[in-house]
């Protein structure tokens, strides 16, 4: 069995609208996009990520820096303390997004060493939401 070429997987759909001399005769194939509208009383989600700081830096954790905007966000919302970071970029990024272990979402290693195994192949896999998809779906 041979795999398909990349043409062969993403081929152009045939045009089943109609385009006139004037945009007003014509008619398109699809409705155009409506991005979602999030549901009454749905809350605002502030994902706030900070590089090579530690948690006793900002004044919302007790530390010396103060952040007074910070400070209030943290007083009205909700503070998550509990992370496991890896020492490489790619697998803590795919812990972030996922809120998962960097072997369940395919990110044993950084990208550029990603192999052909379970764990293993840098791509996250459809069962492990992204907080996008989580998000989205909530609304």
């Amino acid at each position: 069995m041979t795999e398909k070429t990349y043409a062969e997987r993403h081929t152009e759909q045939v045009f089943k609208g109609k385009i006139a001399l004037d945009v007003r005769d014509s008619v398109p194939d699809w409705d155009p996009y409506s991005p979602p509208v999030a549901p009454q009383g749905a809350p605002n989600v502030l994902f706030i990520l900070y590089d090579d700081t530690g948690l006793a830096t900002w004044s919302p954790f007790g530390g010396r820096v103060n952040m007074p905007t910070a400070q209030k966000l943290a007083d009205r919302g909700l503070m998550y303390t509990q992370w496991h970071t890896t020492a490489i970029c790619s697998p803590t990024r795919s812990t972030i997004l996922t809120g998962r272990n960097h072997h369940l979402n395919g990110f044993a290693c950084i990208t550029e060493a990603t192999e052909g195994f379970p764990g293993k192949h840098g791509r996250i896999p459809a069962q492990c939401a992204t907080i996008g998809h989580i998000l989205q779906d909530a609304g």
